[in-house]
């Protein structure tokens, strides 16, 4: 994979985000994390701070349709996003690494109705805002540019086909060894997007000075090349 390195980085200390947002299996975890190692800056991955506390939810046997008793779950609930020695993010529920847990098929399809609760959100956007504070970050998510950062320096909406998506995830899971019908991708996808963007509370939505980028056709180096073009130009602007 090539991948070129813009020749400077942001310097103001108040604009050193960069927005990833999309809908699910447009490549931006993969490509958030790439952007952010060849800019140096931490890969905020506000996705899965929600899948880790969908986990512990699962793990306290809530019921999902009760709010209050998640929003418990949030508070008491420890979330740490670290960088390993190669660069790549770790994720961290109450001080336990859950990188693979947090991606199955049963997570997906429950983590909408955490990412929708008013309360927790705010406990999430607070929590994310800190990090933003204190180091230079690409963060991902679906309302990155519109609530959490939206005076970040450049802000980015990717998206693809329902195929595409469905045919990505599928592949993803079969490397896990998670066995899954392409179909019931599809259709998790479906009624992820559905309830991402008919949420009330911090909906999936383009920022209108987002820029937007179809990675239907590209790979991962393309996309992510073409990200550090956009974030060179507004370096030297």
């Amino acid at each position: 994979m090539t991948i070129s390195k813009p020749k400077t980085c942001p310097k103001n200390p108040n604009k050193k985000i960069i927005a990833i947002d999309g809908p699910a299996g447009t490549g931006k975890s993969t490509v958030s994390e790439l952007l952010a190692q060849n800019l140096g800056y931490l890969y905020l991955d506000t996705g899965a701070m929600y899948r880790a506390l969908t986990l512990a939810a699962i793990n306290a046997r809530v019921n999902f349709l009760d709010s209050s008793a998640i929003t418990r779950v949030g508070r008491r609930t420890k979330i740490d996003l670290k960088q390993s020695n190669n660069g790549s993010l770790n994720v961290f529920l109450n001080n336990r690494l859950v990188n693979d847990e947090i991606r199955s098929p049963k997570i997906s399809s429950l983590v909408s109705f955490v990412a929708k609760i008013a309360e927790v959100r705010k406990i999430m956007v607070k929590l994310q805002r800190q990090i933003g504070k204190r180091q230079n970050c690409v963060v991902e998510g679906r309302d990155i540019g519109t609530v959490v950062f939206p005076d970040a320096l450049v802000k980015f909406y990717l998206d693809a086909s329902l195929d595409v998506r469905a045919d990505r995830r599928f592949k993803e899971l079969k490397l896990k060894g998670i066995r899954v019908a392409l179909s019931e991708i599809k259709e998790l996808i479906r009624r992820r997007d559905r309830s991402d963007v008919t949420r009330r509370v911090g909906p999936l939505k383009k920022a209108l000075d987002a820029i937007r980028v179809d990675t239907s056709n590209l790979n991962i180096a393309q996309v992510v090349n073409r990200l550090l073009r956009e974030v060179e130009k507004k370096s030297h602007g």
